[in-house]
């Protein structure tokens, strides 16, 4: 009985945790955002802009909001690291697609290598955020143009968001985290990998 009342407690006091990959092409701000999600969400201080350099491999930031657990994996976006994307596919619950949204002229290299995401089928019914960053450069475009030149309406049945933000002054943060949240609580996929962990959790011992 004691086991039963005590996997009920731990059930229903536990933090959710939650893995969502940070993915884009190179320098549309992927690490920046990263580390004002981080500053916004705790007391540690992120990394200043200046000191922050291409990604090669991946950064991991970890944060805290209600009672959920949210694991950020920021991968590289330089063409060469791109294929390095699809191990990491499996155990998310949700991407966020970053895009320069001051740079139209990259536009189409990042619509390829969305589309290149979706289809694969390690990730099949993740939500996605596409965020239009660098909003706090005059010549960036809003999210609505962002989404019309992607064109994502074949999306099959994935949940998905356009928002605008700025990794360097931190708007749109919170506003992006929130539907994040809200979409991964109730979200086919999330079902799904927690049925698959428990299924690989009662193994033989």
């Amino acid at each position: 009985m004691f086991t039963l009342f005590y996997g009920l407690w731990k059930y229903m006091f536990s933090k959710i945790e939650f893995h969502v990959l940070i993915l884009g092409i190179d320098k549309a701000g992927k690490t920046t955002l990263l580390e004002k999600l981080k500053s916004t969400y705790s007391n540690l201080e992120g990394l200043p802009p200046d000191r922050i350099v291409p990604t090669v491999g991946l950064n991991i930031g970890r944060i805290e909001v209600s009672n959920t657990k949210l694991v950020f994996w920021d991968l590289g976006g330089q063409p060469g690291l791109r294929s390095i994307w699809e191990k990491y596919y499996e155990e998310a619950h949700a991407v966020i697609f970053v895009i320069d949204a001051s740079c139209p002229s990259r536009f189409e290299d990042s619509k390829s290598a969305l589309e290149k995401v979706l289809r694969h089928e390690d990730l099949q019914g993740a939500p996605l955020l596409i965020v239009a960053n660098k909003q706090d450069l005059p010549e960036a475009v809003s999210a609505e143009e962002v989404g019309r030149y992607l064109d994502l309406k074949k999306l099959d049945e994935r949940v998905y968001m356009f928002k605008a933000v700025s990794g360097l002054d931190g708007m749109g943060i919170k506003g992006s985290v929130e539907w994040l949240v809200e979409v991964m609580q109730r979200s086919k996929r999330t079902e799904m990998l927690r049925v698959r962990a428990g299924a690989m959790g009662s193994g033989p011992a």
